[in-house]
């Protein structure tokens, strides 16, 4: 396989994604506004959302690596262009609840290609090139703030974010299936590898892949719950604008991009079982400043110190593992995106019910509670990873 035309797709396509994963977030107020969502609605829709992914991590860890990977992901990004298309002329959020649970099934699957593709095309420089297709994820969640408040300048509409996102993932859907059909006349004739099922059982009764589930659990629960919740947090809890919230939110995704692109460049002098705890250790403290320093230089400061020690820890995790044993790549991803998942799962929607009984500023404790874990199992798992390595 040609290593540019796939590179390119799979950058732009997670660029793609972490706009869209972000926007659930910043959109969430409008949209509840326009649909009469309920909080417990609300946090519903993240949940059904990683529900989606979750089937799709699943289906692309056992599945994926049956067909060919570049036309498959054309595929997906058609698919994804039609779902949002029909999101943004929803006038009932019942629809919109079910949207969301196959938006998150092709988007999971798009994460398990890139993660198992880039893995084996730069097997030489693996922690690089995950950090970097990690951190065009990250940079589409840090352009999201400023995208939406663009198009505002426009017009005041939370449905045209959506329509221009999905236009331009239709071009990038063109682009994989030129590339798929070059690259198919190129080695035609040659023969072609087999192809097989992979099977989740025999990876996860290992314990230190348990330890990456439990990982990326904790991730999951604090950068989503964050990503889900901070503006509404911000805005209705502790009074800013809506312009201020989304700002603050930058200083996040900020973190998060510096994060995943620097990381490897600190491999050279730390370990990769002492980066895992470095990083959740910062992750840590950031997400208990969101709620002990409710200032607007306190709550900056909070997102900027974790984005920064979360950004690069799950490219870092998955990396290891992919080290470990490269040959279930796609279902390596799979468990970390099912972890993942469950976490944006449970930190969503409980703190969605939690707000329909409380204030959010009280509901907000569920992230930091998400950064406890994250820590616990981060240090198990560099445990797990150092002995692997010794």
């Amino acid at each position: 396989m040609s290593r540019l035309p796939a590179t390119i797709v799979i950058f732009a396509g997670f660029f793609l994604i972490g706009k869209l994963f972000l926007l659930w977030g910043i959109l969430l107020p409008d949209i509840a506004a326009d649909l009469q969502m309920s909080e417990v609605v609300s946090g519903a829709l993240f949940s059904l959302f990683s529900v989606g992914m979750m089937l799709g991590a699943v289906i692309g860890g056992k599945y994926a690596s049956r067909f060919e990977y570049m036309p498959l992901l054309a595929t997906l990004f058609s698919m994804n262009t039609a779902l949002l298309l029909l999101v943004s002329v929803l006038t009932a959020w019942q629809w919109f609840l079910v949207l969301a649970v196959l938006i998150g099934v092709v988007s999971s699957t798009i994460f398990t290609i890139g993660h198992t593709l880039i893995a084996r095309m730069y097997a030489e420089k693996r922690f690089t090139m995950m950090g970097l297709m990690d951190f065009m994820f990250s940079l589409g969640t840090f352009a999201a703030s400023f995208f939406v408040t663009l198009l505002y300048l426009v017009e005041h509409n939370w449905r045209l974010p959506i329509q221009v996102l999905a236009g331009v993932m239709i071009v990038l859907s063109c682009y994989a299936f030129i590339a798929a059909r070059s690259q198919a006349k190129v080695l035609k004739g040659q023969p072609k590898a087999a192809k097989k099922t992979l099977a989740f059982g025999v990876i996860i009764k290992q314990p230190v892949f348990i330890f990456l589930t439990l990982l990326t659990f904790g991730y999951g629960a604090v950068e989503f719950g964050n990503a889900n919740w901070f503006v509404s947090y911000a805005q209705n809890g502790l009074g800013f604008t809506g312009e201020q919230s989304r700002n603050l939110l930058a200083f996040f995704t900020a973190g998060m991009v510096i994060s995943r692109l620097t990381f490897p460049f600190l491999l050279r002098f730390v370990s990769v079982h002492r980066m895992i705890v470095l990083m959740a250790t910062a992750s840590l403290a950031g997400v208990f400043a969101l709620k002990l320093m409710p200032s607007f230089y306190g709550i900056g400061a909070g997102n900027l110190l974790l984005g920064l020690g979360l950004g690069g820890l799950f490219p870092l995790a998955l990396s290891a593992a992919m080290n470990i044993d490269s040959d279930n790549g796609p279902v390596l991803s799979g468990i970390s995106i099912i972890g993942n998942s469950t976490g944006v799962q449970v930190a969503s929607f409980s703190t969605g019910l939690w707000a329909n009984f409380a204030p959010l500023t009280t509901a907000f404790w569920v992230i930091p509670l998400g950064g406890c874990v994250l820590w616990l199992a981060s240090y198990g798992y560099s445990r797990k990873i150092k002995y692997h390595r010794s």
